[in-house]
């Protein structure tokens, strides 16, 4: 299985692509494809016919994934990308934490 150092609900910083140096907070990692879905990053153009949701139909913008690799998770003391390392805590517990600044990530 393979080990990402994002998770659903951290803020990252998108470092390449076109949507290049947005933030926005993970709504969905996809574990099988290497991917990641980031709030307003990467819109694309959905078309869909009428349904209950939305009755009219149309064309719905929606977030699409990227790729893992060009994220990198927001330092929460500077505000700025940082990579991620562990540590363990006195009860013997895995935690994250801000190589930047060396602050634990919640």
């Amino acid at each position: 299985m393979k080990k990402f150092r994002i998770k659903k609900g951290d803020t990252v910083y998108v470092n390449s692509g076109n949507d290049k140096g947005s933030t926005g907070k993970v709504l969905e990692v996809l574990r099988d494809k290497d991917r990641v879905i980031v709030e307003g990053v990467n819109m694309v153009s959905k078309h869909t016919k009428p349904n209950a949701k939305n009755p009219q139909g149309g064309i719905i913008k929606q977030e699409g994934s990227i790729h893992i690799s060009n994220v990198q998770l927001v330092d929460p003391a500077s505000g700025k990308p940082t990579r991620v390392g562990y540590k363990f805590d006195a009860d013997g517990k895995k935690i994250r934490y801000a190589k930047k600044s060396g602050q634990e990530i919640k």
